[in-house]
């Protein structure tokens, strides 16, 4: 799979191109170049430019969306910057079989992403939505996609509420308020407060020393455990804005 920066003549609207051969050996061959003249002779003449053009290099054409990395590629780009259209030189460069077409073309639509075919000029995404049947495909499509996102939010968001109850912390944000800092908490971060402040004449003590002044007072850490200078430094920087 490549990937090159292209463009046409003229700065019109942007787009994709997607090409593809099935054979090693064709890869070196005149199919690339033949694909790729043909979209951008199509592009020239309706005022398209090509910015990028993603070539499937000896992919089979019954292989599915996963299977490609360079339509996977382009369909992030595409989700990613703002283009919207992608040009093919004909259907059977996005797959031979209607099945594997179907399931493509399906899915491109249900991303509101054009695709349009330059031998004919036909933009098969609007052909395919004009079909009662196949639109409801495509809105099924999306519907699955979006359910997929919010189940997979809503796990994150389980495993997070439990990371939470086990450490008393979430990576990458504070668990507790002012209002719900629990009281053991409170008294250990107010005595790190009083160790660590420095007296006049006096050098402040390291963390290691705060912690073995409270193991000395009988505070443990949140696991019962006796504090250690590493322990003492992440309580103190996470959770001293609290106090």
């Amino acid at each position: 799979m490549t990937t090159s920066t292209t463009s046409s003549q003229g700065t019109g609207t942007k787009v994709f191109a997607y090409v593809r051969v099935s054979g090693k050996a064709q890869v070196e061959g005149d199919g690339f170049r033949r694909q790729e003249a043909e979209i951008q002779a199509y592009a020239k003449a309706n005022g398209l430019e090509v910015v990028e053009m993603y070539r499937e290099e000896g992919i089979s054409g019954t292989a599915s969306e996963a299977d490609r990395p360079a339509f996977q590629d382009m369909v992030t780009a595409i989700l990613r910057n703002g283009v919207r259209t992608v040009i093919v030189e004909g259907l059977d460069r996005v797959a031979r079989e209607y099945r594997v077409q179907e399931l493509l073309l399906t899915y491109l639509a249900s991303k509101g992403i054009a695709l349009i075919v330059a031998r004919t000029g036909e933009n098969v995404t609007e052909a395919l939505m004009a079909d009662p049947m196949r639109r409801a495909l495509v809105q099924m499509q999306g519907v699955l996609s979006e359910l997929e996102k919010n189940m997979l939010v809503k796990k994150l968001r389980q495993a997070r509420d439990r990371k939470r109850e086990e450490q008393g912390r979430c990576e990458g944000r504070h668990a507790f308020t002012k209002e719900t800092l629990p009281d053991a908490l409170r008294s250990v971060l107010e005595a790190i407060r009083r160790l660590r402040r420095r007296k006049p004449g006096q050098v402040q003590r390291t963390y290691a020393q705060v912690a073995e002044e409270l193991n000395r007072q009988g505070h443990t850490s949140s696991k019962g455990l006796p504090f250690t200078g590493a322990n003492v430094q992440n309580l103190w920087q996470r959770y001293r804005r609290l106090i």
